[in-house]
């Protein structure tokens, strides 16, 4: 049974979203403030947090970011309609996915088991090696695991299932919708940010931020492709 971690401050939408997740099949533990989740992270240990975006005191982007210090379970963001700024602003900070106000319960339990799919390796991964090097990037399909000379790199699940779906066609360009479809499963086009903010997360944690990227390449004009220079 999933554990899921909301942080919410209304308690109206908290209880609703905390009933109708259980109602889905989940285990839920509900916080009413950013220091309360974070006080929950470690005797609860949830499998996905669902994070408001506008709480009292900590907010959940600072909420997002402490947890990213030390911990790489999936965030789910939650914000209002329409705050485009907030959604990539959260998107950097660390979150996987993001859904709006006001939310929808099955909405929220898709996104929640695509998140937690993430950590699946892709169907074709078992016919491949166990760890593929490209050139310092060495990555371990089977243990879902990646290095990069010779240093563990810790990586969100959306991070880590962009990594393994472009490094599975070395030189092949993927559209962001192609991407999108992929890793997050989200058909809308509006959604290819999380696109953008995942690749631009992928490479800082790669060493690779500024000048010509060497593992994740852009095409511009239609998206990405790996392949070590």
């Amino acid at each position: 049974m999933p554990r899921v971690l909301i942080v919410e401050d209304d308690p109206d939408v908290r209880m609703a979203v905390q009933l109708a997740l259980r109602h889905q099949g989940h285990e839920v533990y509900a916080a009413a403030t950013g220091e309360e989740g974070l006080h929950a992270l470690r005797p609860f240990r949830p499998d996905v947090v669902v994070l408001d975006i506008m709480l009292p005191g900590m907010s959940g982007l600072d909420v997002c970011r402490r947890i990213r210090t030390h911990d790489q379970v999936p965030i789910i963001m939650v914000t209002a309609k329409g705050d485009d700024i907030d959604i990539v602003v959260g998107l950097e900070a660390g979150a996987d996915d993001y859904v709006v106000k006001p939310v929808q319960a099955r909405v929220l339990d898709a996104r929640i088991r695509a998140v937690l799919r993430r950590h699946d390796p892709a169907p074709s991964d078992s016919v491949r090696p166990r760890a593929e090097s490209h050139g310092d990037l060495v990555i371990d399909r089977t243990g879902l695991q990646v290095s990069h000379r010779g240093e563990p790199v810790a990586l969100a699940p959306s991070e880590l299932r962009l990594l393994l779906v472009l490094s599975a066609s070395p030189g092949q360009v993927f559209s962001r919708q192609q991407l999108l479809e992929a890793v997050w499963e989200h058909s809308y086009h509006g959604d290819i940010r999380l696109v953008d903010a995942c690749v631009k997360r992928l490479r800082g944690k790669l060493g690779e931020l500024g000048g010509s990227p060497r593992y994740i390449q852009t095409v511009r004009g239609f998206g990405y492709r790996f392949g070590p220079q």
